[in-house]
């Protein structure tokens, strides 16, 4: 899982959404290193598609699930519209959404083993596949 986040240094919000993804990693028993993305200039920013501090990405997906690319990647504070209105972090749920979304994609590329063409001899050996 790759997992991103994305913030630049004027903005105060990107130790709180750290700290809430840090928590959602640790609850869903994910052991992946999140990326740390400083965004100090605009060259940076349009490299890095950069919607604002903080933006948090799982396998290259914004966790807002309303997050539409405007094209304007200048460093600055982004604000997310939430139920309870304007906060500057991701819900946490949006996070755990995103955590649990890239683990069935994961799930879902690891082969299943089928051991329904496993003989057993008599002699008790394993016999052709």
């Amino acid at each position: 899982m790759k997992i991103e986040l994305q913030w630049f240094e004027g903005c105060p919000n990107h130790h709180a959404a750290r700290e809430i993804l840090d928590d959602v990693l640790a609850a869903k028993n994910v052991d992946a290193k999140v990326e740390l993305i400083e965004v100090p200039d605009l060259e940076t920013g349009e490299r890095v598609k950069f919607p604002g501090s903080p933006t948090i990405r799982i396998n290259g997906v914004d966790v807002d699930p309303d997050y539409e690319d405007t094209g304007d990647y200048t460093p600055r504070c982004r604000v997310y519209m939430t139920p309870d209105g304007y906060k500057g972090v991701p819900e946490r749920e949006w996070i755990e959404v995103a955590v649990e979304t890239a683990l069935d994609i994961k799930r879902e590329r690891v082969p299943a083993v089928s051991v329904s063409g496993l003989h057993m001899s008599q002699g008790g050996d394993a016999g052709e596949f």
